[in-house]
């Protein structure tokens, strides 16, 4: 199952204590920050959890697989994620039915932040 907005929203609203409107103010108020962000070209870098990047993608040329006619492609940003070292442990040991601990995931976190 998918984690919504309103995931999120319930799930401060829960842990913090704010109440269903401010925690969906702050979802926003992070959401927003995060377009802009990115809209203007920048990576974003969470510590222990990965690196948000806008690419360019150059043009190039490409087949209609329906008719096999070359048709260019044109160029573009997309936007790809990369998760840090901490959160594939954290999501490998979890498949696997390993419990996660929490000191070693802390002590990952620090070293990747001195890396960083």
């Amino acid at each position: 199952m998918a984690m919504t907005k309103a995931d999120l929203v319930d799930a401060i609203h829960e842990k913090i204590g704010f109440s269903k409107k401010e925690a969906a103010d702050l979802v926003e108020m992070i959401f927003d920050s995060m377009k802009d962000t990115l809209s203007q070209g920048n990576k974003i870098k969470i510590s222990g959890f990965g690196n948000f990047v806008v690419r360019e993608k150059r043009s190039r040329m490409g087949r209609n697989p329906q008719t096999g006619q070359s048709i260019e492609i044109s160029a573009r940003k997309v936007l790809t994620f990369r998760p840090s070292q901490v959160l594939r442990a954290e999501v490998n040991s979890s498949l696997s039915g390993v419990p996660i601990d929490p000191e070693a995931i802390r002590r990952r976190r620090e070293e990747e932040d001195d890396e960083e």
